[in-house]
This record gives structure tokens, sequence and C-alpha cells, in this order.
């Protein structure tokens, strides 16, 4: 992996990581087009950015990780136990479907869920729930649920939570926060148990790219954020759907 590497790899992981279009999937092709071998130095770069977009939820909804928001953490730690427990039952069979047609078939399958949502989604919201802080546990819990889905590559982790909680009532902005507010029990447990099971193989790793990657990682995803939730303000999940099935045909298309 060299500078130019580090760079892509940070800027895809810091755009994609927030938005509902599989971080994971975009690696992986990113990977394989730029010709990076999945070796212990690249596996031990890609924690370092995933470490860097946790960073950026962090500055960006620091005024949400306080004591006085408690109850909202319950919620969001009792969404994170789903996953949790299923990840790491099935964690060998998980490492098994990564691919670039599994990645593509769920671009496809979740970009047609997106654009059945919208079609359906009622368009007022004014009954819809717009305050992460006003989810009811259950609703959490359901929200987690959906989430045990982006264990498949391509599926997306934040796709998979704003559609769960869009079906539970949240409105898409209250989606879109909750989704942020879940990836920190969530990455940081991968990020923790990635370090634990591979820090020896940190000692390969080039600082500079490094450094790069994680400058850039962090930068990118704390932008994006802010974006998005601008973007949600205006506009609809339907060009996340459209462009998540452009993009899987596209895969099958050129990497079949």
């Amino acid at each position: 992996m060299n500078i130019f590497d580090a760079i892509i790899l940070g800027i895809i992981e810091g755009f994609t990581e927030f938005l509902p279009v599989s971080s994971t999937g975009h690696m992986i092709v990113a990977s394989q087009f730029l010709g990076i071998d999945q070796d212990s130095v690249t596996m031990a770069f890609e924690v370092i950015i995933q470490f860097a977009a946790i960073l950026a939820v962090v500055l960006n909804y620091r005024d949400k990780i306080t004591p006085q928001k408690i109850n909202l953490w319950i919620k969001v730690i009792a969404a994170f136990i789903p996953l949790g427990i299923v990840g790491f039952l099935l964690s060998d069979q998980i490492k098994e479907l990564f691919s670039v047609q599994i990645v593509a078939i769920m671009f496809i399958i979740g970009g047609v869920i997106f654009i059945l949502v919208e079609k359906f989604f009622i368009p007022n919201e004014k009954h819809l729930i717009d305050d992460v802080e006003e989810v009811t546990l259950k609703q959490a819990m359901w929200i987690g649920f959906a989430q045990i889905f982006a264990l498949i590559p391509g599926t997306s982790r934040a796709g998979s939570t704003i559609i769960g909680a869009l079906l539970v009532g949240l409105n898409r902005k209250a989606s879109a926060e909750f989704s942020f507010l879940l990836a920190l029990p969530v990455m940081g447990a991968v990020t923790a148990h990635d370090i634990l099971k591979h820090y020896h193989e940190f000692v390969g790793v080039n600082l500079v790219n490094l450094g790069v990657g994680f400058v850039i990682s962090f930068v990118i995803a704390f932008i994006s954020m802010k974006l998005f939730m601008k973007f949600l303000e205006n506009f609809t999940f339907m060009i996340f759907g459209v462009y998540r099935i452009l993009f899987g045909v596209l895969l099958l298309t050129f990497f079949n």
C-alpha cells in the first residue's frame, strides 16, 4: 500500500461509513480495483481509519455523550446487543461471505428496499419521532434487530439501521442520527476486537500512510455527517436506493 492508496481508502471510508451505501462493500471493491492485497498490513490500516470515523461521531455529537444523556445511551446499547450477539456467534461464517458478487447482490437488494420504503413512507412526518432522545426502548431493540442484516457484506450498517428506524416511526433525520450514535458501540467493539486480535500486525504498517489515512478518514467522515443531515432536510433516501442498484449492477457486470 502506497500513499495514494491510503488517501483513496481514507476518503472512501470517511465518506461511506455513515451513508446507507455500505462502506465495507466500497472498501472491498476499491481494494480489488487498486490491487491491494487483504494482508495484515491492510487489515491494520482499515482498523485505524475506522477508528478515525468513530472519533468523527464523538466530535459531531459530543453534546450527547454526557452523563445527562444516560437514558439515550441505554437505548443505543440495547440496539447494539442483537448485532453483538449474532456477530460474535457467527463471525467465522460471516467472513466466508466476503466477495464482490455477494456485495453486488446486497447492494441491489438494499436499493430496492430503500425505494419501496420511500414509496410507501408517509410524506407527512409530523406524527413521527424527530428527536433521537424520544426513541423508546422497544423501538431501539427493533432497530437493533434490523441492524443484524448489516453483517452481510454490501448491506450497509447505516442502511439497515436507517430502514429499521423508519419502519418503527422515526423520521428521516432522526433515523440517520440514531444510526450515527449506534455506530459508536458497534464500530468501537469491532475496532477493539481487531486491535486485540491483530495488534502485532501494526508493526508492519507504514506510519506515514497510517497517519494520512487516519486524518483523511476523520475529516471526510466529520464533513459527510454534516452534509448528510443537511441533505435530509430537503430530500429523501430515494437517490441512495437508485445508486445502490446501479452500483450493484456495475459490480456484477465488471467483476463477474
